[in-house]
């Protein structure tokens, strides 16, 4: 079980990693098609709606990764927070969706749920 931990935790860190630089090459293409054009009105339009869509997708990142880490540490903020991801990744259809089924089946079973709680448990003791 704690292989699966890994991988999920990594997944999710990439997934992550992925949607940041997918935000930064979005807001790179839109805002630049705006400075390519050389007008002044369309370089504000451009930066304008660039930056409506890629940094949310930026800020929507974060948490997959925050939670892949907290995950990779046996904490149980990870663990809860990798759920509301994994909820949240049901909507990104299709490889968004894919994850969210397996991050939300393999984090609420009730065996792997125990086995983690008592591994965080260990690791808290060990850390105090």
């Amino acid at each position: 079980m704690e292989r699966d931990i890994t991988i999920l935790g990594t997944i999710h860190i990439a997934w992550g990693a992925l949607g940041m630089i997918g935000s930064i090459i979005l807001f790179i293409t839109i805002a630049g098609a705006g400075v390519i054009s050389g007008d002044y009105h369309a370089m504000r339009t451009t930066e304008l709606v660039a930056s409506c869509i890629a940094f949310p997708l930026f800020i929507l990142s974060i948490p997959g990764i925050l939670g892949g880490i907290g995950l990779l540490r046996y904490t149980q903020w990870g663990r809860i927070l990798l759920i509301i991801v994994g909820f949240i990744n049901l909507l990104n259809i299709p490889f968004g969706t894919i994850l969210g089924i397996f991050t939300v089946n393999f984090l609420l079973s009730g065996r792997k749920s125990q086995w983690y709680a008592s591994r965080s448990r260990e690791r808290a003791s060990l850390q105090a």
